[in-house]
């Protein structure tokens, strides 16, 4: 027992980093050769994986249904949509215009082609999406559908709203033992992250970190320019505040953690904690972050663009202005669909490059390098998805302080010190 405490006192971003390099170093010295050590693991790994994916579905259900049944007062939930919706296209946006100030070549040739479906056409992503939307309840939770699960619970909240407050504290108390339960298997992120890594550094060496350096390289600095750039412009011109506490606030308290996790879902309880500790209010955050989760995919977007562009480039085709234009939009559609979905925003792929008439065996070969770097970019493009959804939940509900004429500053680390007379929230310390 005092082991344990004391491991568990050291914190889990510091642990998930001991993890990782031990994982790195097995990788290097223990090959994947299907023996025991390998194949234990391995399985840390995949054990971690799996249990994320089978509670996240139930959380979000639980969570909307709770949320909406409890809710009361005025919502800024369409302040929150808008703010999601937009900067998407705008990560779409910005990963064109990186991608066509670094355009470069990819090396295809021994990337096997990924045998998976995936859709060719807009018309196909929105029939599917549509198609998902009225899907059974149970089998959208079975099947991780968190377009389904999102209607579905949406429904049976706002239906639960007339019922007894007896079952609405149900659903409450069972939305917190379902977040409790992911506390425990995020506790256990050392032992998977060290398994995850384990098994990329075996099978593909250390070239997983250096093959592809520079496509990781564009990646992640689309994402860093939206998540320190675009992101903060957004905030300021809603507030007219200086957006960078905030900003610094929630890349510190909610993408550290969704980085190492890489599920957007399973943060959803960091998140909440991080908007109750910015002083929200729980009836708009209950509901804008398992939505968030869903929808706000500037990440995918992200992805989605990038390699759509790169696979043009090595397949010689030349992107015009009114291309560059369309390849925004379909990403931005086609990412708010891709939540929940494991490697969803990979799977899109060669539905971008269909507009440019890339083969679907040469796409697919592109989608191959994203699960070759997808260490390192699904990481990135989970960090900035969540915690652009506290960030622009935040920014939605200081705008209507403003609007209400209470006096607003913001403290270096963002934190609620006192109450105005109103009761709203107000920070500390000048931020201008």
């Amino acid at each position: 027992m005092n082991i344990v405490q004391k491991w568990n006192s050291i914190g889990l971003v510091p642990r998930i980093c001991v993890g990782l390099v031990i994982g790195a170093i097995l990788g290097l010295v223990v090959p994947s050769d299907g023996s025991l050590l390998p194949s234990v693991l391995t399985l840390l790994g995949t054990l971690f994986v799996s249990a994320l994916k089978a509670i996240a579905p139930l959380l979000v259900f639980f969570l909307v249904i709770g949320a909406l049944a409890n809710a009361k007062g005025e919502s800024n939930m369409g302040t929150i949509i808008a703010l999601y919706l937009i900067s998407t296209f705008i990560a779409a946006v910005v990963a064109v215009i990186g991608s066509m100030m670094f355009p470069m070549t990819l090396t295809l040739q021994g990337v096997e082609a990924v045998d998976l479906a995936s859709p060719q056409g807009l018309g196909e992503v929105l029939t599917t999406l549509l198609t998902n939307i009225v899907a059974n309840p149970v089998d959208s939770i079975a099947n991780a559908n968190f377009i389904g699960v999102l209607m579905w619970s949406a429904l049976i909240g706002i239906a639960m709203r007339h019922v007894g407050e007896t079952a609405k504290q149900v659903v409450a108390d069972i939305a917190d033992a379902l977040t409790t339960v992911v506390r425990w298997i995020i506790s256990c992120a050392p032992f998977g992250i060290l398994g995850l890594v384990y098994a990329a550094v075996a099978q593909n060496g250390p070239e997983i970190f250096l093959e592809y350096g520079q496509l990781i390289l564009l990646l992640v600095g689309c994402m860093l320019f939206i998540a320190l750039v675009t992101n903060p412009l957004m905030v300021f011109i809603l507030t007219r505040k200086n957006p960078y506490p905030l900003v610094f606030r929630v890349l510190k308290d909610s993408a550290i953690t969704a980085f190492f996790t890489r599920s957007s879902a399973a943060n959803i309880p960091v998140n909440m904690s991080l908007c109750n500790r910015l002083g929200l209010d729980r009836n708009n955050y209950s509901v804008s972050i398992p939505l968030g989760a869903t929808i706000n995919m500037a990440g995918a977007a992200v992805t989605i663009t990038v390699m759509a562009m790169q696979a043009a480039y090595t397949h010689g085709v030349a992107i015009d202005f009114g291309a560059a234009v369309i390849l925004s939009a379909l990403a931005a559609i086609s990412a708010c669909g891709a939540s929940g979905v494991p490697g969803g925003s990979l799977l899109l792929i060669p539905m971008a490059c269909s507009l440019f008439g890339i083969p679907v065996d040469i796409a697919m070969q592109v989608v191959g390098v994203g699960f070759i770097i997808g260490v390192i970019q699904d990481s990135c493009e989970t960090a900035l998805n969540s915690s652009s959804d506290v960030l622009f939940t935040a920014t939605a509900e200081y705008r209507e302080w403003i609007q209400c004429g209470r006096q607003f500053v913001m403290g270096h680390d963002n934190t609620p010190l006192a109450e105005s007379e109103a009761n709203y929230k107000v920070v500390a310390t000048n931020m201008d």
